[in-house]
């Protein structure tokens, strides 16, 4: 069967690799020069089943009442005359009761742990280099109230049989020596010992070149401009290259996705939300991170990939602008000098590279997998901040259904109809 992937980022060429395995003819479609150019370039690094979970959680709405205030937030709303915007934060905050947030933290567990999994295989499949570490995730907490929010955490992690450890201020410098080196102290931290670090457009890349030499076609520089429906299937892309055909359609658009299923009546509340991140060569002799460490004051991550450090954070609604504001950056930087100053010193950010991506949120946290009511059009769209996590268990969900075998996972709640 040939298969048009639509999207070259994390997502649509690993739902391209599942499909070219279970023996489609695939072609991948991409409005940029090459793969992974867009969310899938500068995130965080992370790849964090452990860490998989709403934004949308008890407490939230007033928390983002007081980052409203505050010169670095980790969340910033910047409000527009655009419906998808209000209509996206009402049904955001929605989301934030306790139950609801216990339901969709189970639904992000399931396929984030599903994915890693897939990872695995993958990586051992092809050999691929991508700054891959294994030495887990710290999130740090800086007062008791937010390891008192660490310890509720640590005890849904348990519900979930994650592994994980609450830790003192000193067992905190023992995983992260070099956090003796913090312009900030720390009332202590939770650990994650087996989550992963890696570079997810180094990942892309080498993943897209394994397909191009085994036959998928990549056509870059080519834009998604409508689907063309007939009788209740879709007989063709239209692209600014022209018309393309297929027998199925994945839509792999990340937060370009809910413009182009508007039209065929699949209004889905998916919403970008930009991030920012800088990334910085380390020297060293400068105390560094080895692994991850999340700076839950502002919500930055920092994590090392190689000889190089990416920290990265801010949720900002802004539509689908992805200018970099200064306040962006900065709020990122005053949490790498304060936790990592020595990397943050002028001498080492003088030739940092600043970047600002849009995560394609859903209000409840959980992507949009499989069919939908169009016979051969299908969804893999959605994973907000949790795409690199999420990409070869959605992948491979994804090819499954296209392929007509059952997914190895429950796929309650991942479906247009929630």
């Amino acid at each position: 069967m040939r298969v048009l992937v639509l999207g070259a980022g994390v997502i649509g060429t690993s739902s391209a690799y599942y499909l070219a395995k279970a023996g489609h003819e695939v072609v991948v479609v991409d409005r940029r020069s090459g793969p992974a150019l867009e969310t899938s370039f500068a995130n965080a690094g992370g790849i964090c089943p452990g860490f998989a979970g709403p934004w949308a959680a008890p407490g939230m709405p007033a928390k983002i009442l007081r980052w409203l205030f505050a010169r670095h937030a980790p969340l910033l709303v910047r409000p527009r005359l655009d419906p998808q915007q209000w209509r996206w934060l009402m049904r955001f905050l929605r989301n934030c009761s306790a139950e609801r947030f216990a339901r969709n933290k189970a639904r992000m567990q399931r396929i984030a742990h599903y994915s890693k999994a897939c990872l695995a295989a993958l990586r051992e499949e092809t050999d691929i280099a991508f700054d891959h570490g294994t030495s887990g995730l710290l999130q740090l907490f800086r007062t008791e109230q937010e390891l008192a929010g660490g310890e509720r955490a640590g005890r849904v992690l348990a519900e979930f049989a994650v592994a994980h450890r609450i830790l003192d201020a000193e067992a905190v410098l023992a995983v992260e020596p070099a956090l003796r080196a913090a312009a900030v102290e720390f009332a202590g931290g939770l650990h994650l010992p087996d989550d992963e670090t890696g570079d997810c457009h180094k990942f892309t890349v080498a993943l897209a070149e394994l397909l191009r030499r085994r036959g998928v076609l990549f056509k870059f520089n080519t834009g998604m401009k409508r689907f063309v429906r007939d009788r209740g299937r879709i007989s063709a892309a239209i692209t600014d290259e022209g018309a393309l055909e297929a027998d199925a359609y994945v839509v792999a658009l990340g937060s370009a996705a809910a413009r182009v299923l508007r039209p065929l009546g699949l209004d889905l509340p998916i919403y970008p939300v930009k991030g920012y991140s800088v990334t910085i060569d380390l020297d060293a002799t400068v105390p560094a991170p080895r692994s991850s460490v999340m700076d839950e004051h502002y919500k930055v991550m920092m994590t090392r990939l190689g000889t190089r450090l990416r920290a990265a954070g801010v949720a900002e609604l802004s539509g689908y602008d992805v200018s970099i504001r200064r306040s962006g950056p900065a709020t990122v930087l005053q949490s790498l000098r304060e936790v990592f100053p020595q990397v943050a010193a002028p001498r080492q950010t003088g030739a940092l590279q600043a970047w600002a991506g849009l995560r394609p949120m859903t209000p409840d946290g959980a992507p949009y997998l499989g069919a939908t009511r169009i016979t051969n059009l299908y969804l893999n769209i959605g994973q907000g901040s949790n795409g690199w996590t999420q990409a070869c268990g959605c992948g491979r969900v994804v090819a499954d259904i296209v392929s007509g075998r059952r997914p190895e996972i429950d796929l309650e709640g991942f479906g247009v109809e929630r």
